[in-house]
């Protein structure tokens, strides 16, 4: 890290800002790492030296209860940073520490579930406000009528990539519909992809022959430049189908940029599945966007209930988890894979 550090203070460090970015982004997610490790062995330092005052004879009553007092509220830092850092020790993953992007489609159901799509983009939006991540829409195709059919937004911050994985797939809505005058119970289903962001240093081969660009005006509420220049971009990759697009600059060639960092990624993950013969093809784990293959379900009606349907982990919080309390969810997975990992037979 002090290797990293001392190059952030060089002279011309700024005159790449992509190898800046990436030079910063290293150094944070080795400080995410590094620092909870020294607070937490402070923590329990203090601890062991608030543990012999309790003990010691001269001290008198009043002082002894707040010696009391305050260990154990040194316990519950401690412990709470001991959670932290072993929910980081399950994130070794090659990529885990890479920032990422994560793509909303709207799956069956219409409005209800454009509606939906909206609806976790604010859930994910606020997980990551409350985890320190910060967040960029590449891309958003508005619903018909209300929501969003799709959007991809990139997500910064350590370990990003690491805890975000484990939304990927199919998340199902069962509530009563605020677009039916007959206030009947509707099931609405959305996909998120999640791909990490990659470094300069890995490579994707990408033959520009085999992309098809499509320019189109940006979304939005106007201006000087949106709306009036096909400055946004769509890239489709041909062999595989895979398309990404982005309208967050007002510049055609930056959007172009953007898009090829998430192709890049998409293509990244796709190989990466083809070769993991335990894993199905790309969207494998997500499957079909409708009926039977979520792995996630958020029931307001008739009951409130969220339960994933990989780990069991359930809650009838509904309201928190909305509002972004996703880290039991995480955690859960993340022992699930951990387990998996160590339980499946080494290689020979």
């Amino acid at each position: 890290m002090l290797e990293l550090e001392a190059r952030a203070i060089a002279p011309g460090f700024w005159d790449n800002p992509n190898a800046a970015r990436e030079v910063i982004d290293r150094t944070n997610a080795q400080r995410a790492f590094v620092r909870p490790y020294d607070e937490f062995a402070r923590q329990i330092e203090d601890a062991g030296v608030m543990l012999e005052l309790t003990g010691a004879e001269e001290e008198g009553g009043a002082a002894r209860k707040q010696a009391l007092a305050d260990l154990a509220g040194l316990l519950r830092q401690a412990d709470l940073l001991y959670n932290k850092l072993r929910l980081q020790s399950l994130l070794g993953g090659k990529l885990d520490a890479c920032n990422a992007f994560l793509t909303l489609h709207a799956g069956a159901g219409g409005t209800e579930s454009c509606d939906w799509a909206d609806m976790l983009f604010r859930m994910y939006r606020r997980y990551c406000e409350d985890n320190g991540f910060e967040v960029e829409v590449m891309d958003s195709q508005p619903g018909d009528e209300a929501g969003l059919k799709s959007v991809c937004f990139l997500v910064r911050g350590s370990y990003a990539y690491g805890y975000l994985k484990a939304e990927r797939g199919v998340h199902r809505l069962v509530r009563i519909s605020p677009f039916d005058s007959a206030k009947r119970r509707h099931t609405s289903f959305t996909a998120l992809d999640v791909v990490a962001e990659l470094a300069d240093d890995i490579e994707v081969e990408i033959n520009e022959a085999d992309l098809r660009v499509d320019t189109y005006r940006s979304g939005g509420s106007g201006g000087q430049h949106v709306n009036k220049t096909d400055s946004a971009i769509r890239l489709t990759h041909l062999p595989t189908g895979i398309v990404v697009a982005c309208q967050a600059e007002r510049s055609q060639h930056k959007n172009r940029s953007k898009a090829m960092s998430i192709l890049k990624a998409k293509l990244y993950e796709w190989q990466s599945d083809k070769q993991r013969k335990e894993l199905e093809r790309f969207y494998g784990e997500k499957g079909e966007i409708a009926w039977g293959s979520q792995i996630r379900s958020y029931v307001l009606q008739p009951y409130t209930m969220v339960k994933d349907h990989r780990t069991d982990h359930e809650t009838s919080n509904t309201g928190a988890v909305l509002d972004g309390a996703l880290q039991p969810f995480i955690e859960a997975y993340l022992k699930q894979q951990a387990e998996a990992k160590a339980a499946a037979p080494a290689d020979p």
